[in-house]
């Protein structure tokens, strides 16, 4: 087992990637640098090899598709996960490690949008997205994650070998820090510098159709995570539109001892009854996530008696 492990998927980075190669064995003498290519069409996995890092491949394309390989080929006390753009400077990777191996948190964040990410990133409508998913999850998970979408992270070994890696893409990010906060594990944030692409590097992110992705990954944990907060608005919801449209016809009623409209009547009645589904539906999905919630804490026990 290793103690340190960087972790860096790599897609077409043959620009960048013998820097954050080298810039990490700097950073991190003791740690072992792996590289998993993601069918690049360039040099990045011989120029990578060459810098000193252990290079891999995953053929299914998507980062989610690797950062499942890594998680589950390798085995470290601590693992450092960056991005082969050269966006995050290495020096930080000593300070998260610690929060890991002497601190005992489970994931360290590493902060661009508290330092220099909205400065250096020339895309508006990725800082507006930033935000919006930042502060959606803290509301709706009740945490105070300072950065969602950040590329940079460190990780303990419970929660790489506990992580079940669902999304495909981008969103893995929004997946990790939500399955974190849902589990009770200790979430830490660290301050980072972010720099933006050197020129001629391209982005792979791609705002419109990975930011549905993102949303859509968010709504679906909500859903899996917090069962009974998202199916009692749907009833809530549902409920105040059946009342909404029984009002007028009670009101007739009153005024004339006849129901003028049973449609509208019979409608009511489908919608409320769906309210009602909705609201019970949501009580036992609820009994069902707490039950996983303890099967998570004996599985993370029998984990650390088998390290």
């Amino acid at each position: 087992m290793d103690k340190i492990a960087v972790l860096i998927p790599c897609y077409n980075e043959e620009q960048t990637i013998e820097k954050v190669v080298k810039d990490s064995l700097a950073a991190l003498p003791e740690a072992v640098v792996y590289v998993y290519d993601n069918n690049s069409t360039d040099k990045t996995a011989q120029i990578a090899e060459a810098a000193g890092a252990v290079v891999r491949h995953e053929y299914m394309q998507g980062k989610g598709n690797v950062i499942r390989r890594m998680f589950r080929e390798i085995d470290a006390l601590c693992y450092i996960m960056v991005d082969g753009d050269d966006t995050y400077p290495m020096e930080f990777a000593s300070e998260m490690a610690e929060r890991v191996l002497s601190h005992n948190a489970d994931m360290v964040v590493g902060d661009r949008l508290s330092s220099t990410y909205f400065t250096e990133n020339k895309r508006p409508f990725h800082n507006f997205g930033n935000s919006i998913v930042r502060s959606s999850i803290n509301k709706l998970f009740k945490c105070d994650i300072k950065d969602i979408m950040t590329g940079y992270r460190a990780f303990s070994y419970q929660f790489v070998k506990t992580f079940p890696v669902i999304s495909k893409g981008f969103e893995i990010e929004t997946e990790m820090t939500i399955h974190a906060v849902n589990n009770n594990m200790q979430v830490e944030n660290v301050i980072v510098e972010y720099r933006d692409r050197p020129e001629g590097s391209e982005s792979k992110l791609n705002t419109y159709s990975d930011g549905m992705k993102v949303i859509g990954t968010i709504i679906r944990l909500f859903r899996e995570y917090r069962p009974f907060h998202f199916f009692g608005t749907i009833a809530l919801v549902l409920m105040v539109m059946a009342i909404g449209f029984f009002i007028p016809v009670f009101i007739d009623f009153l005024a004339t001892g006849k129901v003028l409209r049973f449609p509208t009547l019979f409608a009511c009645g489908f919608v409320a009854l769906a309210g009602v589904q909705s609201f019970f539906a949501g009580l036992i999905l609820q009994n069902i996530a707490r039950r996983d919630r303890k099967d998570f804490e004996m599985e993370l026990i029998r984990l650390n008696h088998r390290k």
